[in-house]
């Protein structure tokens, strides 16, 4: 994708020599990438830390990124994480800046108190990594395993459940992910696989009972075809699978 270019080239120019990877993980890294369904997802390694004048120029430059013809529906979705908290892990993993299309307004209406007040600590970043370790690709910098340390099992299970945690109430609003979500995480605790959502749909087809099967393969079809997910599902069978895949990964 030429935007991996794009992105390569402004990010490198707003962090210069402070930048020490960038990272490619997500569905584009596993080779499932859907432009209508999914977002590109990137972590930013840096060295020592950028301005607020450096973060609003970076975000600035995203956000104009996102309007070019191939940039796909969702946007992008990116950290930017000190190389220190990458190689010997830290959990919570903290962050020094945070972007997604879904934060896309709050930043236009007020650049600066955006780029100020985005940073913290976040357990996604447990997940990310792994999927780094694991099939992610450098656009940029060192190599994975020169700047990326160990994530201990405990730590990207917890990211799992933070993930995952809530979908028996809110899997009837989004079927799609949470079905997928819960089959990749299944697998990584029976098998400590690590799939992509359109991996953990095919592991489910041949280890999950088989009344799941349909609800799984709708998800699947759904987020391969960019279809609506089948309104004949009721959010009660939705909830019963919820229910049966927490109770399995705990």
């Amino acid at each position: 994708m030429f935007i991996l270019d794009d992105i390569v080239g402004l990010t490198r120019n707003v962090f210069g020599m402070k930048l020490t990877g960038i990272y490619l993980h997500g569905s584009a890294a596993f080779g499932c990438f859907n432009p209508h369904k999914s977002d590109i997802d990137f972590i930013a390694i840096i060295n020592s830390p950028v301005s607020a004048k450096e973060k609003v120029e970076y975000i600035t430059a995203l956000t104009a990124l996102e309007n070019h013809s191939e940039c796909p529906a969702k946007g992008i979705e990116m950290s930017v994480v000190y190389e220190e908290c990458c190689r010997e892990f830290v959990y919570p993993t903290p962050f020094e800046l945070h972007y997604s299309a879904a934060h896309r307004e709050r930043f236009l209406e007020n650049p600066e108190e955006f780029c100020r007040s985005m940073h913290g600590t976040d357990k996604d970043l447990a997940a990310h990594f792994t999927v780094i370790k694991a099939v992610g690709q450098t656009l940029y910098g060192k190599p994975v395993n020169e700047v990326f340390g160990e994530v201990k099992r405990e730590y990207f299970l917890d990211s799992i459940m933070y993930d995952v945690g809530n979908s028996v109430s809110d899997i009837a609003d989004e079927p799609i992910y949470f079905i997928l979500n819960l089959c990749r995480a299944a697998a990584f605790v029976r098998e400590n696989k690590v799939l992509s959502k359109a991996g953990g749909a095919e592991w489910a087809a041949e280890n999950l009972p088989k009344k799941y099967a349909p609800l799984v393969n709708a998800a699947a079809e759904s987020y391969r075809n960019d279809s609506a997910f089948p309104l004949d599902i009721s959010a009660e069978v939705l909830r019963e699978f919820a229910e049966y895949m927490l109770y399995e990964i705990n």
